[in-house]
């Protein structure tokens, strides 16, 4: 047996460029001869190795608090060391992890959960108590934990544990889409009375070892673990903010996993074999908010130009590089319930014109809010600029605070840069657009909206409940504020020994940045 080389500290982009050779001597010492590739990554799993992977961080007041997980690199970390009770398959759909079943009474009020057989890295079993608590925390008015907008409608009075491996959870309201509130960004189960989370212990496939916030993540393999043990004896997570400085350490050899790589690196690479690129098709979508409670968007007519002035093609093949594909002004294209017998919109440059001049609006100077938060958001706002000036529209790319600027185009502004990962399609609903929705950057607000939203999830017949997701998204498709123009596909690069890495996982989804099913050949 090799000996491992100890953690590595964070990787700053001058000492990648500047002395990577070094750094990789000094990485790789100790590895013997087997850790030469004993089969093709594409071939049957091997076991053993520590993979490094890449991820930007978030500086020195990073946690491994599952509840506080916010950048890619803790959601990553979050589902390596614990579990949810339920999480997003590759369709957005729901799929069992700690949770066997979850079953409603008759008016979907009240869900009994079972618990499958686990057990926490200390060795004790996954409980009914520790479920309760969990939530509970998460629930918690006093913190700001992410999860707690989607588990709201938890009656954590009206809950409680049948036995052992039982939870019934009793809700607030009728609602049939129970399984998207078990598996909500950060809904991570932790042991009852879990305080610090330094050394945390939960019931995923890795067990923390060493942790340096901002610096370095270094976790063992939980040979217990109920899914199965993972692959990789070790698994290391090394913080490079600058996509650089994670490309020229998997150049180096200094990482096997680079996360986050922009189609023009991809671009740049391609052919290049001590690089593959995987590609996420659907992992984010692309596009612009109107709002539509406001001059100048309060315009039916206005509105559908916009829609009918975008070239969404140029826009994948400029700004995305042609790493995804177009939208059709509607979130969660190929996610269960999506609406895809409504006719894809194509540019009608006439038409825009004359629904421009019917709203009075030629020459109209409106101001879109954007800021390099994102990649190719910037450039996103110039092209679509430019577009909308063929149709008799002046629309003048704004650059807002990037710190503050989802807060700030929340109530603020006409028309601004969006952007949103996966979730399901209740889920952006719940979120986003209904009346009372707390993050509703469209404005829009229709009480025969949120009523087919209530038929929706207040139903157990699957057929209407199809239905009522199919009337809404063709509501919001004549008439809403979200200009979707497409869908980016989320890229990672990997080094030539490195296996099972997913392609069919939109980021956030279950198999998005999971380590426990990836090998090293």
């Amino acid at each position: 047996m090799h000996t491992l080389p100890a953690p590595t500290r964070g990787l700053s982009r001058r000492a990648l460029l500047g002395g990577a050779a070094t750094l990789s001597a000094a990485l790789l010492t100790g590895c013997g001869a087997d850790t030469v590739p004993a089969t093709s990554p594409s071939g049957r799993p091997r076991r053993g190795g520590r993979l490094r992977a890449a991820f930007a961080g978030g500086g020195a007041n990073e946690t491994l608090d599952p509840h506080l997980a916010n950048l890619f690199n803790e959601a990553s970390r979050a589902k390596a060391v614990f579990d949810k009770l339920a999480d997003y398959g590759p369709d957005v759909s729901i799929r069992p992890r700690l949770a066997q079943r979850w079953e409603p009474n008759g008016d979907l009020t009240r869900w009994r959960v079972t618990l499958r057989e686990a057990t926490f890295h200390d060795g004790r079993p996954v409980r009914a108590a520790d479920v309760l608590a969990s939530y509970a925390r998460i629930g918690d008015p006093k913190r700001a934990f992410r999860a707690r907008a989607s588990t709201a409608m938890i009656n954590l009075r009206a809950s409680r544990a049948v036995d052992e491996r039982t939870v019934e959870f009793g809700l607030t309201r009728p609602f049939a889409e129970f399984g998207n509130v078990l598996a909500a960004f950060g809904a991570y189960i932790v042991p009852e009375g879990a305080q610090g989370f330094d050394k945390p212990v939960g019931s995923g496939p890795f067990t923390v070892d060493t942790f340096r916030p901002g610096t370095s993540l270094l976790l063992k393999r939980y040979p217990d673990y109920w899914d199965g043990p993972a692959y990789l004896d070790e698994l290391e997570y090394l913080i490079a903010n600058e996509e650089s400085a994670r490309i020229n350490a998997l150049l180096g050899g200094q990482v096997d996993y680079a996360h986050d790589i922009s189609p023009t690196t991809a671009r740049t690479h391609l052919g290049d074999d001590r690089i593959a690129i995987t590609r996420m098709a659907n992992s984010t979508l692309q596009g612009f908010s109107m709002k539509v409670d406001r001059p100048p968007f309060d315009n039916r007519d206005l509105r559908e130009a916009m829609f009918l002035l975008t070239d969404r093609q140029q826009l994948v093949d400029t700004v995305l590089s042609g790493a995804g594909r177009i939208g059709n002004d509607l979130f969660g294209k190929g996610y269960q319930y999506y609406a895809d017998d409504i006719p894809q919109r194509a540019r009608d440059l006439d038409r825009a014109r004359f629904l421009v001049d019917r709203a009075d609006a030629r020459g109209l100077r409106i101001p879109l809010d954007t800021a390099p938060v994102a990649s190719g958001f910037v450039e996103a706002a110039s092209v679509f600029a430019d577009q909308a000036r063929q149709a008799g529209l002046t629309v003048e790319a704004v650059q807002r605070n990037k710190d503050t600027y989802w807060r700030d185009v929340l109530t603020g502004g006409v028309l601004a840069g969006f952007r949103s990962g996966a979730m399901p399609i209740e889920t952006h609903i719940s979120q986003r657009l209904l009346s009372a929705s707390s993050t509703n950057a469209t404005r829009w607000a229709r009480p025969d909206f949120d009523a087919l939203y209530t038929t929706a999830v207040s139903t157990a017949d699957e057929q209407r409940r199809r239905q009522a997701y199919g009337d809404m998204q063709r509501m919001l498709h004549a008439e809403g504020g979200l200009l979707v123009w497409g869908f980016a596909d989320f890229l990672v690069a990997t080094g030539p020994r490195v296996g099972g890495v997913s392609a069919d996982a939109p980021a956030n989804t279950l198999d998005w940045a999971r380590f426990d099913k990836v090998w090293l050949a």
